[in-house]
């Protein structure tokens, strides 16, 4: 932004004593990513910017997932809970270098948008000392509100202070604010009078602009944005208008979803032109899903590459680690997991493949199992080009059959078999006269009602 190229961001991380869990409230998902990912992913970055992140105590899990999205994130810890002034305190170090501007920001509003966060910048930009986000609420019962006259803020009242026509005002605060980062430190230190909770609020910065003959101003957005998580029931609702977004997103961009209200979306997932979903499919993280393919109902995808043309279900469950090629074909009731499935490849039923490579153009019958897992490490399977694995077959890894090859259905596979070999392994049948009829003789005498 021209004439101010510095930013410093402080999220307060802070904890959720309602959400009833042991995971900290910020990791809780919404579209298969934490809240605190997604306002990362929308906060502004680059070249310039600087990101510090306040943490409880025994937060390490929070800190790690600000890096892992955010490697510039600092962290800063606030030992005592005194309120969201006191929060953005706890980051004074980077406060104190002055950037041009400043966002103070929170982890559990995981709607928040890049467009906000860039306009509550240029509110700073035409001259405000201070912007604030506010929002038109339905039902304002609760929240402070924001009194303004011509155009600025004069005030932010909190409801238990609100005069009766006060409280009438529906223009109320999302917490998120910007201000000018060269005055930002001196405005944060002035909030020194703790109130009666012992707490020192972010929201006594208006008063301290207005005293100062600073400009404090308002920018609105919708209600959803700023949606704060602090219960399991906003947890859901969050996740309500996320899916909302996401369908709409995936609409807009030709995807066919054929009873949208029933599939869900991860926040990362990609698709290209002419994809179908078909209802209730469940698409969870590290999706990507090539041209014109289809995954057919009640399925399930996790971490899983899919190709062009490929089709996928239904009832087929992909787990973490799956690459499918192009034109492959995955049934009902088949799961994969860390399966590289080449071009062409088929397992159109009732089948698993855990721990393997799929040569191009490979058939699997019904009831194929890769044999991964011997109780104490995972082993794997590699299957040549072109090659038949006949119905209900078990290849016990590690193995590799080679291409071309041929095995028989019911067999055990334990060895390697060589390209364009067929295997067969089974127990040499034996069929016994009249076997069935004795057998069916000894059960009925044996039920039978014995004499007094």
């Amino acid at each position: 932004m021209s004439g101010r190229t510095s930013l410093t961001i402080v999220l307060a991380a802070g904890e959720g004593t309602r959400m009833r869990s042991s995971l900290p409230k910020v990791l809780h998902p919404v579209a298969g990513q934490s809240l605190l990912a997604h306002v990362l992913s929308a906060a502004p970055a680059g070249a310039g910017t600087s990101l510090a992140v306040v943490v409880g105590p025994d937060h390490q899990l929070v800190a790690d997932e600000a890096r892992r999205y955010r490697r510039d994130a600092e962290t800063f810890v606030q030992r005592d809970r005194k309120g969201t002034a006191h929060a953005v305190l706890s980051a004074r170090e980077p406060l104190a270098r002055g950037a041009d501007d400043l966002i103070v920001a929170f982890g559990d509003t995981p709607l928040i948008s890049a467009a906000t966060f860039a306009r509550l910048r240029a509110a700073l930009k035409q001259g405000a000392e201070l912007a604030v986000l506010g929002f038109r609420a339905a039902d304002p019962t609760g929240y402070g509100r924001l009194l303004v006259e011509g155009g600025r803020l004069m005030a932010i009242r909190e409801q238990a202070d609100a005069s009766a026509a006060e409280r009438e005002v529906t223009l109320c605060n999302a917490g998120v604010m910007a201000f000018d980062g060269r005055k930002a430190l001196s405005i944060l230190e002035k909030i020194g009078n703790a109130n009666s909770k012992g707490e020192y609020y972010l929201t006594d910065a208006v008063a301290i602009v207005r005293d100062l003959g600073l400009e404090a101003v308002v920018i609105e957005t919708s209600e959803d944005e700023v949606r704060g998580i602090n219960t399991k029931a906003q947890l859901a609702e969050a996740e309500n208008v996320m899916q909302a977004r996401l369908r709409k997103a995936a609409l807009d961009a030709g995807v066919t979803l054929v009873a949208p209200e029933t599939v869900y979306l991860a926040a990362d997932t990609t698709f290209g032109k002419d994809v179908t979903i078909e209802p209730f499919v469940v698409i969870g993280p590290g999706v990507s899903i090539a041209d014109g393919a289809v995954i057919h109902s009640f399925s399930h995808v996790v971490q899983t590459s899919i190709g062009k043309k490929a089709s996928v279900g239904p009832y087929a469950r992909l787990r973490p680690g799956t690459s499918l090629g192009d034109g492959v074909r995955i049934g009902n009731f088949v799961e994969t997991k860390a399966a590289t499935l080449e071009a062409g490849v088929k397992v159109n039923h009732l089948s698993y493949v855990g721990d393997a490579h799929v040569g191009a153009n490979a058939n699997l019958g019904a009831g194929t199992i890769t044999c991964n897992y011997d109780g104490f490490s995972k082993h794997k399977t590699e299957i040549g080009e072109g090659a038949f694995v006949g119905t209900n077959s078990s290849l016990v890894a590690p193995v590799k059959i080679g291409k071309g090859a041929y095995i028989g259905s019911g067999s055990v596979i334990t060895r390697d078999v060589p390209d364009d070999a067929m295997a067969v392994e089974r127990s040499q049948q034996t069929n016994r006269e009249d076997g069935a009829k004795r057998y069916r003789e000894i059960k009925t005498r044996a039920k039978a009602p014995k004499a007094d």
